[in-house]
């Protein structure tokens, strides 16, 4: 877990606020509290760093804009993180109005960019079981058997990284190959795995040693395995597995998805064991399934290679 506490001291409330009332995890919690930071340097770029920020107070929209304007130019920030700073600023000065700091929210009408429409990039299935039988030499038995498990869980179940380190050993039954997932904003649901996760699970656990953490994953200090330390592991098992495309924990959770779909999983069921809060956030998936078997479909049919056509 971070040790990142803001400097400012309402913006130090407003990163427990986040955490304690919204129920929003430590790492979402800094983000926010990061992006508000970031805006109030940018209204005061020359402040003593030792003294808190006391121009953020008089925050006008026209202020808002631009900084958006500021996101948006050289520093060229994406669209999807001009959208969240948004957000994070929305959600700030929506906690001074109701304490009673300010009547308004300045943020609340500077309309956010539109995100590009983009389908989320996938593996084919092939490509997952190249990923998944990848070994790194060098590793004790404990690491090599923990991080087999956690790759075959990503793809088992499609859950984020960030829920996948969150786990503890009680969450997850064996036996019935049913696991209790911990999501955004605190929310609970349970996710099915499958016979090769749940082999993976058990092997690890056979070696994993005793310590009074329970987390399911746990580093060589036998304590929690830190979001840092589970993209280190996913980008050894990327760059060793010989694949060429970019892959990341996302896009194995995307890959879950589309093959569920095209293997015959319905919409809802799909939409439920990601944790889609909208069925429309799910329905994207439709689109990636046709394009996924569109470049099948040409990779695989002789008749537009052909030389006698």
């Amino acid at each position: 877990m971070s040790s990142y506490i803001p400097a400012d001291p309402a913006i130090a409330e407003f990163a427990a606020y986040l955490r304690l009332e919204r129920g929003q995890s430590p790492r979402t919690s800094e983000e926010y509290a990061r992006d508000v930071e970031l805006f109030a340097a940018f209204l005061e770029p020359r402040r003593d760093k030792e003294l808190p920020f006391t121009k953020i107070d008089a925050t006008t929209t026209s202020d808002v804009r631009r900084f958006v304007m500021e996101l948006m130019g050289p520093r060229k920030y994406s669209p999807s993180s001009v959208r969240r700073k948004i957000a994070a600023l929305r959600s700030y000065f929506a906690l001074q109005k109701r304490e009673g700091r300010r009547s308004d929210n300045p943020a609340q009408d500077v309309p956010p960019p539109k995100a590009p429409k983009r389908l989320p990039h996938v593996m084919t299935e092939r490509e997952v079981g190249k990923f998944l039988r990848t070994r790194i030499a060098g590793k004790t038995e404990f690491a090599r058997l923990r991080d087999l498990a956690m790759m075959e869980l990503l793809y088992a179940s499609g859950i984020r990284r960030a829920e996948l380190v969150g786990l503890n050993v009680s969450d997850v039954d064996l036996e019935k190959r049913l696991m209790r997932v911990i999501g955004k904003g605190n929310k609970q649901r349970m996710v099915f795995i499958n016979q090769a996760s749940a082999d993976a699970i058990r092997n690890y656990l056979a070696v994993r040693p005793r310590t009074p953490d329970e987390a399911l994953f746990i580093s060589k200090r036998k304590t929690r395995m830190s979001h840092r330390q589970a993209w280190v592991i996913f980008r050894q098992f990327a760059e060793l597995s010989g694949l060429t495309k970019h892959v990341t924990p996302h896009v194995m959770r995307h890959s879950f998805a589309t093959h569920l779909l095209e293997n015959g999983a319905d919409l809802m069921t799909i939409k439920e064991l990601l944790g889609h809060e909208s069925l429309s956030t799910t329905q994207i998936y439709t689109n990636v399934s046709l394009e996924h078997m569109r470049r099948s479909y040409e990779e695989a049919h002789p008749r537009d290679r052909s030389e006698e056509r």
